[in-house]
């Protein structure tokens, strides 16, 4: 039996001040990350930020051992690439940048795609289409739906567009926890796994392959890769599940006008 820890009216206030504060470390390395950056330079800056201006911790630095405040995740990266003073973005790169931060015992969880410089129309499809795979899933969400409901919202929509959907990797319901339950997989069918119910926060986060599905592990223990090299693109945003349907708590000043529209359908 999953064992999901509901969070009551209190608890969702908590987590939702802290994933204000997680959309404003984005609003802000909007302004930073550029052509000629390092990926560690990101990440320096966004600890610093996170614990200097918004007076919160980084809640990935120190978790598994993990040395960093973020993944960043370049071109056929798919997820927990790390950071590197070596590493700097070029005109044409895509890159994720994956922030986790907590704030009053609760963590907020997101992460956002930038497009480098002069971006292949290839690339940038790739990019645009993985958010709204996104968010065909976050549209799933709501009382008495399922997680089949989530995955398959999200698989149906990749397929269509002729990519496929990462396997090895999920969402997870998020609390006090960076990981609680339930697992959210990316890919499923309507009306199977876990039935959502209001109080459920978790995130959404598929990771979408121009090419194939299939990824494997560096040396390093956690950067993944696509095995054929094609690019990756991910995006995530932790959900609440509402009376009604859902609250993005991670949602940036930039998708405003895109989640009201989103809200219509």
């Amino acid at each position: 039996m999953v064992n999901v820890k509901l969070k009551n009216v209190e608890e969702l206030a908590v987590m939702r001040t802290s994933g204000k504060l997680l959309a404003m470390v984005f609003d802000y390395l909007d302004s930073v990350i550029q052509v000629g950056i390092s990926t560690m330079d990101i990440n320096n800056l966004a600890e610093q930020y996170i614990v200097q201006q918004l007076n919160a911790r980084p809640a990935s630095k120190g978790q598994y051992d993990y040395q960093y405040v973020l993944n960043t995740s370049v071109n056929h990266v798919v997820c927990h690439g790390i950071p590197a003073d070596t590493q700097k973005l070029k005109s044409g790169d895509i890159i994720n940048v994956d922030i986790t931060l907590e704030q009053g015992g609760f963590i907020a969880d997101s992460s956002k795609m930038y497009m480098i410089g002069d971006v292949l129309p290839l690339a940038k499809r790739l990019v645009e289409q993985t958010y709204e795979a996104m968010w065909q899933g976050i549209r799933a969400v709501k009382p008495g739906a399922t997680l089949g409901d989530v995955g398959h919202a999200i698989q149906r929509h990749a397929e269509q567009q002729g990519y496929s959907v990462v396997r090895e990797f999920c969402g997870h319901g998020i609390g006090r926890e960076m990981h609680e339950e339930p697992q959210v997989l990316h890919y499923g069918e309507p009306g199977e796994g876990l039935v959502l119910q209001e109080g459920m926060v978790f995130t959404i986060e598929p990771m979408i392959n121009q090419g194939k599905a299939k990824v494997k592990v560096k040396k390093d223990g956690w950067t993944v890769v696509t095995t054929d090299k094609k690019l990756s693109a991910q995006w995530e945003h932790t959900i609440a599940v509402t009376s009604d349907g859902y609250e993005v708590l991670t949602l940036r000043t930039d998708e405003q006008h895109f989640a009201e529209q989103a809200k219509a359908l």
